[in-house]
């Protein structure tokens, strides 16, 4: 979808579902319209609401259960040929996605972008685990230059800020639209709460970089290539949800530091980065100490917050996560990775492909095709990534989403 570019929606009749906190769908909206498609939009809470244009709006007000129903009326009763949303894993998508998927229609999923920080994905079909990406190393490895070399993109720059005035409007509105919108359900809690979460992260952004001064600093000059590190997902990600084996974020944490205690060399340390979009909603101070001083590696195990990420990764020894475009960063600065979940870029020569009690040793050792990630990451920003944001607007973008097809 991303090769053939904006005009490509000329003359299809497309419908929006749930987008990314923000006016980004509406802005979506309005691009499609300008090269001559048919957009509608649908909306599920108040939020939704609030981010959306005054034209072809339709407010789905009934019960989950009656969505499938509803959804495949909708389509047949406006020809609809193409459907667009954000994320494949929420369960309003999922169906919507079954449906479609059934009536043959084109399907476009929009994403965070597998390549940061300056791109968005929009992939046809799915993303992440459901993505129809090969896995197949020979497939990069035969492609012609001109299938893979891809330009500089325009920096997008800080979007913090941005997105969390986003998500205070976003949240506040779901919350006092609750009595129109009551029979929805989100996969975060819909209420004025969420605003506490947002202001409590900004508040512990401030704390961490105080109490963790320094810590950077001593991993990269006294521990350089002695520490791996893991970042951790959001608690509600579908990564870990929907495609990976762990139960929970701290499933994941108990079991890496005990594999870490029983298996990596006694002079490494284990670093394990929280996600900054987690901030406001977990810490898991005083159950990575615990764990820790269970498995008797209470010195070798450290947790951070806000550090700078591409310095600790070009410091690690080896990267463990469950799956994160962290991933293709650190393979980015020739760390080794270990993907404990389905990840668009697990395979041989890109990453370590054996269990994670030998991961810790054969770290040190493991060598990534240098040439089939490069090809691998062109290939993936020509074919599904927009250069741009969903919270911010590229200064020169000449289209009202802000974004550069």
């Amino acid at each position: 979808m991303v090769r053939r570019g904006l005009q490509s929606f000329k003359d299809k009749k497309v419908v929006l579902l749930q987008g990314p906190v923000g006016p980004f769908f509406k802005n979506l909206g309005y691009d499609l319209e300008n090269v001559g498609a048919e957009v509608y939009k649908i909306n599920f809470n108040g939020g939704d609401w609030f981010f959306s244009s005054d034209k072809n709006i339709v407010n789905f007000r009934n019960h989950f259960d009656q969505w499938e129903s509803y959804f495949t009326n909708f389509i047949e009763t406006y020809n609809i040929d193409t459907v667009i949303f954000f994320g494949d894993c929420r369960k309003y998508h999922q169906v919507s996605h079954k449906v479609a998927d059934y009536k043959g229609l084109d399907i476009g999923v929009f994403e965070e972008g597998y390549v940061r920080p300056d791109y968005i994905t929009f992939e046809e079909f799915g993303v992440n685990g459901y993505s129809q990406l090969s896995r197949d190393p020979q497939f990069y490895k035969s492609l012609s230059e001109e299938e893979f070399l891809a330009p500089d993109p325009i920096p997008v720059g800080n979007t913090f800020w941005c997105m969390a005035s986003h998500a205070v409007l976003y949240y506040f509105f779901s919350a006092v639209l609750y009595p129109v919108f009551h029979r929805y359900t989100h996969h975060r809690p819909l209420n004025p709460f969420e605003t506490f979460y947002w202001i409590r992260s900004l508040w512990r952004k401030q704390y961490y970089k105080m109490k963790e001064y320094g810590m950077q600093m001593d991993l990269i000059e006294h521990h350089s290539k002695s520490y791996y590190l893991a970042p951790l997902q959001i608690s509600t990600d579908a990564q870990v949800r929907e495609h990976s084996d762990f139960s929970s974020v701290e499933n994941f944490i108990e079991r890496i530091i005990g594999s870490f205690s029983a298996n990596a060399p006694k002079d490494t340390l284990l670093v394990i980065k929280h996600h900054p979009l987690d901030r406001g909603y977990h810490d898991y101070s005083s159950f990575i100490r615990r764990l820790a001083h269970h498995h008797n590696v209470a010195t070798r195990v450290r947790y951070i917050h806000d550090q700078h990420l591409p310095s600790l990764l070009e410091h690690a020894r080896g990267v463990v996560m469950i799956n994160s475009t962290v991933g293709l960063s650190a393979i980015h600065h020739n760390a080794p990775v270990l993907a404990c979940g389905t990840a668009i870029y697990d395979f041989e020569g890109m990453t370590y492909q054996g269990s994670i009690h030998s991961f810790w040793n054969a770290a040190e050792t493991f060598k990534i095709n240098r040439d089939l990630y490069h090809r691998f990451r062109g290939y993936v920003i020509r074919s599904n990534q927009i250069n741009g944001s969903f919270y911010r607007c590229l200064n020169h973008s000449n289209l009202h989403s802000g974004v550069s097809w």
